[in-house]
This record gives structure tokens, sequence and C-alpha cells, in this order.
């Protein structure tokens, strides 16, 4: 017996009355959970943190990463950017409410990759091992 083809006619899809819902809700979780935003969301949960503490605090981001993160952040409405008319200007970084009510889900993820770094280099190693038999 041999596999045959049959001629199936494709049915078209019908439209989803949410589909912009979707795409929008699609980019605000490509915001908030890139990872430099949940470091920036999570280094910023104890109080407004100015750019070079930031960048001290959060291993291997560039200045210019950084930059993009808070910028994207602000622009979400998640972080909010005040700027202190001293010499040289103080700028600080602070959540908004809007902001803070991510910190207990992005510090819940957070804590859950510390918890299982382990167990998933483990099951890299497994998987790349028989990948490569």
């Amino acid at each position: 017996m041999k596999p045959s083809h049959s001629h199936l006619p494709a049915v078209p899809a019908a439209p989803h009355p949410d589909h912009a819902d979707c795409r929008d809700v699609a980019s605000i979780l490509a915001r908030v959970g890139d990872k430099w935003s949940v470091f920036v969301i999570m280094m910023l949960s104890d109080g407004p943190k100015r750019f070079n503490e930031l960048k001290r605090l959060i291993n291997g981001i560039s200045q210019r990463m950084l930059t993009l993160t808070l910028r994207g952040l602000e622009r979400d409405g998640l972080v909010t950017r005040t700027i202190f008319p001293t010499i040289p200007p103080r700028v600080d970084y602070e959540l908004t409410d809007l902001g803070r009510g991510l910190q207990q889900p992005v510090k819940a993820l957070g804590q859950w990759a510390i918890d299982h770094q382990q167990q998933i280099a483990s099951a890299r190693s497994r998987f790349d091992k028989r990948k490569e038999t």
C-alpha cells in the first residue's frame, strides 16, 4: 500500500473577532517579557535609580540597550523619567503605578529562572548530546 495525496480544498479561516487584540497583547508581552526589561523592572522595584546605577546593577547590558529599554518602558507607561535641574542634570528612572503592578509577576518569573537553572542546564545538555549522535 502506497501513500497517496488527496487534493482537499483549503477552508478559508473564519475571521477572529479578537485578532487585533492578539497582536496588541503580543506587542505588550514582547516588551515586558524581554530579558532587559525584566532586569530593569526588577532593579527599579525598590525605588528610583539613575542611569549609571542601573547600568552597574544589570550585568552585561550595553549603554545603548539600556537607553532603548528605558525608552520603550517609558513609552509603554511602565517607567517615568524625571530630570532634576542640577549641573550636571540628574535623571532618575522610576516605575509608574502600572510598572509596579508588574513587580510581582516579574519577580516570580526571575525567581523561577533562578530556582530552575540547574534543571534547565541539564535538559539542554541532554538535548545537545542527543543531537550530536
